[in-house]
């Protein structure tokens, strides 16, 4: 048996008036999509507890079957595992986002989509300004990079200093979004010292010369310390790999004992290599049982509140990825696939949200629900919910009664 597990990245929505109430999911073409839906299960799971808030971070936890309430230990060290950093017990892992502000309301949580390149170099610039034996910045990809802080006394756990995803909070008032506590006062001088040295960088200099939004400022979020987690195959039974673009999401993979695939032309953006992240996927599966493939695309729609790019984004999610992994499912035989989003991206709101999120479940060995239609809207119809990703994923294993 084979089991699939493919994430589109922030692919619920809400209804928009101006599309008779229709969501992007709905307006979208996903013949695939709705093969499944026909001849499998719909329904609705809530990905993320409550008490957290709705990032990507737990929500993949959830559906890779760890309970966030339990092994969340922040987005920061999960990145690190990605990229290789070690962590000691006293460290602390930021995320590191290069983002734009202007009159100290934040504008751009990427910075204009600025490049690695670029990114590399002002990352070396802050550590030649910034870091010293306990603080020290790591370049990652685009706009997405880690800074690692020695923390013996706790000041920078997530009790001690709330920290905001930049992407959620778009127009407002940075210095609002500051901790009061002595940690997050440290924070706010390092983010408001980032300012100075990058505000006039050459390399800001040519963006705004070319139009584009600069890298003025970093923000800090996502702290903690090193994850403990038990491995994936001792947990479930399976050998697995990952595929996606993004070092979170590979950061999760490594914690837990799955091969994390890196596919040529993966991005993370709108111009991601579809075809092929599917490709690598299928190959995967003649080696492992188990594939999680995650696609970040609908979700930098949604917070850029581009309905056309996230509704073409389903769209080669539906035609370049699900068309040619169930082709090959399909000669091989016995499989069980589920799609689902980790959360919902609405694009008139630009940021994440708790709400539960549709799946369609479909096996070779089990009968469909009658739902017939994925969407947020026919998943709401269903007697088949589910309380946690991890009950989503037994019921993808077998290991609880079958939907």
């Amino acid at each position: 048996m084979k089991y699939v597990v493919v994430v589109p990245d922030g692919m619920a929505d809400h209804p928009l008036e101006e599309f008779d109430n229709k969501t992007p999911l709905e307006i979208a073409r996903t013949p695939n999509m709705d093969r499944l839906a026909a001849d499998g299960i719909v329904g609705r799971v809530k990905t993320v507890p409550d008490a957290l808030e709705p990032g990507s971070d737990v929500a993949n936890l959830s559906i890779l079957g760890y309970d966030p309430l339990k092994y969340y230990s922040g987005r920061g060290p999960l990145e690190a595992a990605s990229m290789g950093i070690f962590l000691g017990d006293e460290d602390v892992a930021f995320r590191c986002n290069f983002v734009t502000t202007s009159d100290d309301k934040l504008t751009d949580y990427s910075a204009g989509h600025i490049s690695t390149p670029e990114a590399e170099k002002l990352i070396d610039v802050l550590n030649q300004h910034l870091s010293n034996a306990g603080l020290k910045f790591y370049p990652g990809v685009g706009y997405r990079h880690l800074m690692v802080m020695n923390d013996p006394d706790g000041m920078f756990e997530v009790k001690s200093v709330k920290s905001y995803p930049p992407h959620n909070h778009m127009g407002k008032n940075i210095r609002k979004l500051f901790s009061r506590s002595k940690g997050g006062k440290i924070i706010r001088d390092i983010v408001l010292k980032s300012r100075e040295i990058l505000d006039g960088h050459e390399i800001n200099a040519t963006r705004i010369d070319l139009g584009e939004n600069p890298a003025n400022l970093i923000w800090l979020w996502g702290q903690g310390k090193k994850p403990a987690m038990p491995l994936f195959y001792k947990k479930y039974g399976v050998n697995g790999a990952v595929i996606s673009a993004v070092d979170l999401i590979k950061g999760i993979a490594k914690c837990i004992g799955l091969t994390s695939i890196d596919v040529p032309g993966a991005t993370g953006y709108y111009d991601t290599d579809y075809a092929a992240k599917a490709s690598y996927g299928i190959e995967s599966l003649k080696e492992n049982d188990f594939l999680f493939l995650h696609i970040e695309a609908p979700d930098e729609a949604g917070h850029n509140g581009d309905l056309q790019a996230k509704i073409t984004a389903i769209e080669n999610i539906d035609s370049k990825i699900l068309g040619p992994l169930l082709k090959a499912l399909d000669k091989h035989g016995e499989y069980r696939i589920v799609v689902l989003p980790d959360h919902p991206t609405p694009v008139m709101l630009r940021c994440h949200t708790h709400e539960p999120v549709p799946f369609v479940l479909y096996g070779t060995d089990f009968e469909s629900n009658g739902i017939g239609v994925y969407s947020e809207k026919a998943s709401e119809k269903s007697f088949q919910n589910y309380e946690s990703g991890p009950e989503l994923l037994m019921a993808l294993f077998g290991k609880i009664k079958k939907p």
